[in-house]
């Protein structure tokens, strides 16, 4: 892809307004766990461990649509590259940044538990958007964080069972093996059949 043809993707999918989305999320992140005096409990954390990941997914979500279906459809190259390759690029820059508002205290809601989030909230977006479209793919990860963060509260601190993977403290084994497999499942769903158009 020449660097004209760059452009004109970045355009298209609006990665400018993405990258800033996702550096306002970090600024928000950031400012919310110092207001929090997370540092003083690491239990403060699960708002922003929770809720930043989830507008950064949404953020990414926004940029997976195409403005032209079917001239991707019937493009000489694939596409599934350069899908992959967008998706892994922004899902690499959130993972990068969002850490920096929980860097203390590590094992306990702190970067390992971000960049896992950060992994599967993008990665529930990511299918959402080849089934529902970009416009809506962040009504599932939406709904399953609201009900993680409110439903599931008193099991914090305990042996959280494979789907409450979100509020896992720390780099527990079942919660990232589960954040991995929602990100290859919906990246890879996106990287080959792309988000679903709009009616």
């Amino acid at each position: 892809m020449t660097s004209t043809g760059i452009v004109l993707y970045a355009r298209s999918r609006a990665l400018p307004q993405t990258v800033a989305a996702l550096a306002a999320a970090t600024v928000l992140a950031v400012w919310a766990a110092h207001s929090l005096d997370s540092y003083l409990d690491p239990e403060r954390r699960v708002p922003v461990v929770a809720l930043a990941p989830l507008v950064a997914a949404t953020a990414i979500g926004s940029s997976l649509h195409s403005a032209s279906e079917e001239l991707d459809r019937t493009a000489v190259r694939p596409w599934w590259r350069r899908r992959l390759t967008h998706l892994l690029c922004l899902t690499a820059l959130a993972a990068a940044l969002l850490p920096l508002a929980v860097l203390s205290s590590a094992q306990t809601f702190g970067p390992p538990a971000m960049v896992r989030n950060v992994l599967g909230c993008t990665g529930l977006t990511a299918g959402a958007a080849v089934v529902l479209g970009a416009r809506l793919s962040w009504l599932p990860v939406f709904g399953y964080v609201s009900a993680m963060y409110m439903g599931v509260s008193g099991l914090r601190g305990t042996s959280l069972p494979a789907w409450a993977w979100l509020l896992e403290p720390g780099a527990g084994g079942g919660a990232w093996a589960t954040a991995a497999v929602l990100f290859a499942l919906g990246g890879g769903a996106y990287a080959v059949k792309g988000a679903r158009g709009t009616p």
